[in-house]
């Protein structure tokens, strides 16, 4: 069914069958529509119940579930199905007003009419978009003009009547063409893939039961509370096992669905993207390929579900991955990256170290670099009294022991894009550096505040210490970080970290439901806050660096500060602990050489076009849609590109022939922000031992 429904749409780019293939698209379309209108049933109504009790009682914050909730979860809900206001007409928007401030009312007894009304709205809308999309996309547009199309539609009103809504979808189907024709794609191409989008786009919307919609509705709920409270539906639950207990075969990536674009949420420590180093935290997958040769499967719009399944194989095969980077506009022309599948293993995500070679100032040191991808704990193993147990403590403590024999001058710990894990894998980890003390404070919901204490007397490093973080640096990473930042340890470099201060844990709603044989959801619910052992929360801010390096991830696009209901930082009482030194005086210091030191560096010098090209980028909202201008100006990137590729080789004395011959994963292995961050440790060390 699938091939002869391919085979419909090429033939609709046929000008003879347009109209005949229009006729076939819209018979399809109407069947399949009238046979899943969606509504509620009894036990979602149980579960919306529940879900609303636990969040006033057991939520970190006791969500007081009120008419200004209810306004949230509207705003939640809405954009959820319609993130840039291009299916919803304003007279939709109007009807559905009228119950923005009573679904509070409407949870709490169970009435979940709302949420199914305004689903079956939209998917009437998707279909009437979707017919106009094959319509306009199978007559072809003209790319001359001096149109524009504004990409984020957040804050611009709702299009009054089909009339304008149809003038906004020729301008996004405009831009949508112009992007794969600034790719190399052909017209007839780009025509035949976009038409295969929005249909799939379509039959995504046709797909969902009532149990997904439940899903969408409990979480633009329970988002109102937190970003880290969610709902679970039975499938997404056993879904989320089968992937732990599999150990994570495949790419090693954990994926989600953003405003139609499977985006990048993690990236599995030791696994096959990690190991290859380019696939990022919040890049977008736009296509799928198997192996060297096969079909480039354009996959925006499509079901995470479907997504996932088409990246997962077999162990040992290739998937090519068509990416749109985090940090490039809609438009930029994504970059292809090839991954070898394979089994994620526990030793794979274990810490390593290497020693690099620093010269400052005429003096070359030894410098100790220790990489935590994750805070892990065989917790099988260690119950069993396997006395070769993995843990990140363990693995870490034998790399100190061989760095100290090995006669480093420094350490660094490297925690970027460390998401973080075990909790008393942070303490213990604290402890390798730390002869005894508190770690974390950790405030319940109760208002009691627990202790995390470091449960070994013994310092294994006691020397020189920087520890690396950036913006994917989160959780216990924050916890380890802030530690050797408080007590004057050693010094923090990189990035403001994610600032993810809270504690959740899972609630099955069978507890509070008799359900029989029927499987239900989970409730994952903020329960905690962690608090530094100074009283201030790692929540919203996480932690500050001593130095701070140029970033390409700002704090209010990335991070918890980004998302509109994060729990707020605050403070708590400070708990005794004793300082190993004070190197506040030092750090104006170590500033001024590394501004300097900067100055010449060639990367970072990149990096600051970087980020002020992206701010510029930003700011426009809005892209010509001549194609043209957009040749002209892709054609200036690329010849940025070129000249920075020069200017490197130039730097490392390589012609383009010796280049030619360096490995890619050679090159890949460049780190101006750790080499960078051993010239400050060496400056560091030669400040405290002068």
């Amino acid at each position: 069914m699938r091939n002869l429904i391919v085979l419909m749409i090429f033939s609709i780019l046929t000008v003879n069958c347009q109209a005949q293939e229009i006729d076939k698209l819209k018979e399809e379309n109407e069947k399949i529509d009238s046979t899943l209108v969606l509504a509620g049933d009894s036990q979602h109504s149980k579960e919306s119940q529940v879900i609303y009790n636990l969040l006033e009682r057991y939520h970190f914050s006791k969500v007081n579930v009120n008419d200004s909730v209810s306004a949230v979860i509207y705003d939640n809900y809405i954009t959820t199905l319609d993130n840039n206001k291009l299916y919803f007409l304003q007279k939709d928007i109007d009807k559905f007003k009228q119950d923005r401030e009573n679904i509070d009312d409407y949870l709490k007894a169970g009435n979940l009419d709302f949420a199914y009304n305004v689903f079956n709205t939209f998917k009437q809308r998707v279909y009437e978009r979707t017919d106009y999309a094959v319509k306009a996309l199978t007559k072809g547009f003209d790319f001359n003009g001096n149109d524009e199309f504004q990409f984020e539609r957040e804050d611009l009103p709702w299009a009054k009547d089909k009339n304008e809504l149809d003038q906004l979808w020729d301008q996004r189907l405009k831009n949508d063409v112009i992007t794969f024709l600034l790719r190399d794609e052909k017209a007839e191409k780009a025509y035949e893939t976009l038409i295969k989008r929005y249909r799939n786009f379509h039959k995504t919307i046709l797909q969902y039961k009532s149990e997904d919609l439940f899903q969408l509705y409990m979480n633009a709920f329970t988002e109102a509370a937190d970003p880290h409270t969610s709902y679970f539906s039975p499938i997404t639950s056993d879904n989320f096992k089968i992937t732990m207990s599999l150990s994570l075969e495949g790419i090693g990536a954990q994926l989600t669905s953003k405003n139609d674009y499977t985006t990048v949420s993690k990236i599995i420590p030791g696994g096959p993207a990690f190991k290859d180093g380019r696939l990022k935290e919040e890049d977008r997958i736009v296509a799928v390929a198997q192996g060297e040769d096969g079909e480039m499967i354009d996959v925006v719009g499509w079901r995470l579900d479907d997504v996932v399944q088409l990246i997962r194989g077999k162990k040992g095969t290739l998937v090519r991955l068509s990416v749109l980077k985090a940090n490039e506009p809609l438009d930029a022309k994504p970059v292809l990256i090839k991954i070898i599948r394979e089994k994620v293993k526990l030793e794979d995500q274990a810490a390593k170290k290497e020693i690099i070679e620093i010269t400052e100032n005429g003096a070359t040191g030894k410098i100790g670099v220790i990489i935590i991808p994750g805070f892990y704990s065989d917790f099988d193993g260690k119950n069993r009294g396997d006395a070769e147990y993995k843990s990140t403590t363990r693995d870490v403590r034998k790399l100190l022991e061989e760095l100290n024999a090995e006669g480093v001058d420094g350490v660094i710990i490297d925690l970027r894009n460390n998401g973080g894990g075990s909790l008393d894998e942070a303490i213990e980890l604290t402890g390798l550096f730390i002869k005894d003390g508190p770690v974390v404070q950790v405030k319940q919901i109760s208002g009691n505040v627990d202790l995390g204490n470091d449960p070994d007397p013994e310092i294994v490093y006691s020397g020189p210490l920087a520890v690396i973080v950036n913006r994917f640096s989160a959780s216990a990473s924050e916890i380890f970080s802030a530690a050797i930042q408080d007590y004057g340890r050693g010094i923090i470099l990189g990035d403001q970290s994610y600032g993810k201060g809270t504690v959740q844990n899972l609630l099955p709603l069978e507890r509070f439901i008799r359900a029989g044989n029927q499987k239900l959801g989970q409730l994952k619910i903020t329960i905690a806050k962690f608090y530094r052992i100074t009283g201030s929360s790692t929540q919203h801010r996480g932690v500050l660096p001593d130095i701070q390096f140029p970033s390409a991830f700002p704090a209010d696009e990335y991070g918890e500060s980004s998302k509109p209901s994060a729990l707020p930082w605050d403070q708590i009482k400070s708990t005794p602990f004793t300082k190993y030194a004070d190197i506040s005086g030092l750090i104006e210091k170590l500033k001024k050489k590394h501004e300097k030191r900067i100055e010449n560096n060639i990367e970072f010098k990149y990096l600051m076009e970087d980020i002020n090209e992206m701010k510029e980028a930003r700011s426009k909202n809005s892209l010509s849609l001549n194609l043209e201008e957009r040749k002209d100006e892709n054609a200036k990137s690329e010849a940025k590109r070129k000249a920075r590729e020069e200017a490197r080789q130039k730097a490392s004395g390589l012609t383009v022939k010796d280049k030619a011959e360096v490995p890619d994963t050679d090159r890949e292995n460049d780190d101006p922000i750790l080499e960078e961050s051993g010239h400050i440790l060496m400056n560091f060390i030669a400040l405290i031992e002068s």
